[in-house]
């Protein structure tokens, strides 16, 4: 005998309802773990209306989600979280809604804030270079960047 497939051994609502116990998931996210798992489209389909019906998949709230998941743990700039969300599948007109607002000043400084405590007495090139190196991953401009060094650099000479 040959192994059941997912889609014989479990409803499509009830590995949509595991998967969606991690986190919220993009339609997009959804579609994909639920073709992986072995479901045809018609059954997708019809899984992702109840899903909608539902509003346990929701574009928008998934990208809010995110912004706010990344804002409080890890920032990012406005053109890295729209990055990660057109991977997640999402359109970008809800991309923009849920991005209305966000203040990348504030996120570079709180994430720069971190480095630079670690720093400690780093002469200035150090401290510039480091931070910087950071702000760029994270995806931040090189405007906002070289702010946020000059202003902690600031701060950080005046603890001192």
């Amino acid at each position: 005998m040959t192994p059941k497939s997912a889609s014989q051994q479990q409803s499509p609502l009830d590995v949509a309802y595991r998967y969606l116990s991690y986190r919220p998931r993009s339609e997009f996210e959804m579609r994909v773990w639920l073709e992986r798992k072995g479901f045809g489209r018609q059954t997708i389909v019809s899984t992702l209306s109840t899903l909608k019906t539902k509003g346990l998949v929701d574009d928008l709230a998934f990208a809010r989600f995110w912004r706010e998941s990344r804002e409080s743990s890890s920032p990012r700039s406005r053109a890295a979280l729209r990055s990660e969300l057109k991977q997640k599948g999402v359109g970008p007109e809800v991309v923009d809604e849920a991005l209305a607002g966000v203040d990348e000043e504030a996120a570079a400084y709180r994430t720069a804030q971190k480095k630079a405590a670690r720093l400690g007495r780093a002469d200035r090139d150090d401290f510039r270079t480091k931070l910087s190196a950071v702000l760029r991953r994270r995806g931040f401009s090189y405007e906002v960047t070289e702010h946020t060094v000059t202003r902690l650099w600031r701060e950080n000479v005046k603890d001192a």
